[in-house]
């Protein structure tokens, strides 16, 4: 049982040592990208190529951490993992269709969207009580995780994302997904007190970036 053991977590360890560079990496590119597609002209080429750049970062930021939350058996990572690919997913999704019909991914997504918020407060919930100061953190990406669920579900269901309100949405999403990213950078590199702070700072000062880029696409 122990030399199992043993194996088990040189293999785990083996498995890390190999993911993190490539997690970081991604990090990387799509923080980059972002930079780019935010700074380009909208629907010019290099702002399409960094959009593209962008998402294709976050997938390999999601198909790293997902087993590295579960080899650290870290269920917040997990959720958080759920909740920044959805953001660039559905960013990239408004982008492609014109249509204002949802399609069956897209209802999958929204309502995993929607599940990882509520799944967020729950643990939310167990960390409050385990006097885990984490819980504030959690609460407060179910509560966006919840809302950006419900509105991109509500665009969908009254077939909205058209015109100006396809390319909010859009901006919206893609610009989360870039709060994702860097709020994960300054967790991992910058040291905080309290420890919630970096979590929630780049959400605090982007989101009304987000609100006044809305307006003026609107406008």
């Amino acid at each position: 049982g122990r030399v199992n053991l043993y194996f088990y977590n040189i293999q785990q360890n083996l498995i890390m040592e190999y993911l993190l560079p490539i997690h970081i990496l991604a990090g990387t590119i799509a923080l980059l990208a972002a930079a780019f597609a935010i700074c380009s002209e909208k629907g010019k080429k290099i702002h399409i190529t960094a959009g593209k750049t962008y998402y294709w970062g976050m997938v390999g930021i999601f198909l790293t951490a997902l087993p590295m939350s579960i080899i650290n058996k870290e269920i917040s990572l997990f959720l958080v993992a759920f909740f920044s690919f959805y953001l660039a997913f559905a960013g990239r999704r408004f982008a492609q269709n014109r249509t204002g019909v949802a399609s069956r991914i897209d209802w999958i997504a929204v309502g995993l969207m929607i599940v990882t918020g509520i799944g967020m407060w729950l643990l939310a919930i167990f960390y409050f009580i385990d006097s885990n100061s984490d819980y504030i953190v959690l609460f407060f990406f179910g509560f966006i995780s919840i809302v950006l669920g419900y509105t991109d579900y509500k665009t969908h269901k009254h077939q909205e994302a058209t015109g100006k309100k396809r390319i909010a949405r859009h901006l919206s999403n893609m610009l989360a997904g870039t709060i994702a990213v860097v709020t994960a950078v300054l967790v991992v590199n910058v040291n905080m007190e309290p420890q919630w702070l970096p979590w929630i700072l780049p959400t605090v000062i982007l989101v009304p970036v987000i609100s006044w880029w809305n307006w003026k696409v609107m406008k």
